[in-house]
């Protein structure tokens, strides 16, 4: 399983630093290397997109480690949505995250 959520925010230069570092972050804590990809932003009436895809093995990391506990969402995708937006958040993100594809 492969995460695929979408990314928005209207200060992008600021957002993708503090999205970068986040990443990274939680790539060291799950001992995994290219555990995650991030698209190319696009941008449409003042904010910018840009995709993250999570790899399966981050993926399969964060959910086996019980990173996830606590995390609200009835669904596994609703789950992982709101635990990566929270973990953004804890490096001061403000992005608006959204679940786009979970194959």
């Amino acid at each position: 399983m492969q995460p695929l959520f979408q990314l928005s925010t209207r200060n992008y230069e600021k957002e993708i630093a503090l999205v970068k570092k986040a990443m990274e972050s939680l790539e060291k804590t799950c001992k995994v290397e290219n555990g995650y990809d991030l698209g190319e932003p696009f941008v449409k009436a003042g904010w910018s997109f840009f995709n993250v895809k999570l790899s399966s093995e981050m993926f399969s990391v964060i959910e086996k480690s019980g990173m996830m506990d606590g995390a609200l969402g009835f669904r596994i995708g609703e789950q992982i949505k709101n635990f990566l937006g929270h973990y953004l958040e804890s490096f001061g993100s403000q992005v608006r995250i959204k679940k786009i594809d979970y194959g």
